[in-house]
């Protein structure tokens, strides 16, 4: 008669260790909200990469135009090294008391 009294209680102990367990893992450091805080990291990483992604396509085709399109290379070196060409006049405008130096194709005739 005991062995049929212990086992209903040797079930019913077990199944409340299991759930007992499985709660304090679901709740606990390693449990569901962890794993959503991960799912939001990984898709804030995957949006950062795609970014990243994009910028370096947008580079690498910058650098290809650098490479063939005249013009291209052109406008770059008039804004990064604020270079004249031939055939470019160049005019010095006073500013009060300071110097201000401003390109064009062309003199500037205001009547």
């Amino acid at each position: 008669m005991s062995r049929n009294f212990l086992r209903p209680l040797a079930a019913v102990a077990a199944l409340t260790g299991l759930s007992a367990y499985a709660t304090i893992m679901l709740r606990g450091p390693q449990g569901v909200a962890a794993l959503q805080q991960k799912r939001q990291e990984v898709r804030t990483l995957e949006e950062q990469n795609a970014n990243l992604q994009r910028d370096i396509d947008a580079k690498k085709l910058r650098i290809e135009r650098l490479k063939h399109d005249k013009n291209t290379q052109e406008l770059e070196v008039r804004k990064r090294l604020k270079m004249d060409f031939p055939g470019n006049t160049t005019f010095i405008l006073p500013q009060e008391g300071n110097q201000t130096k401003t390109s064009g194709s062309a003199p500037s005739t205001d009547n």
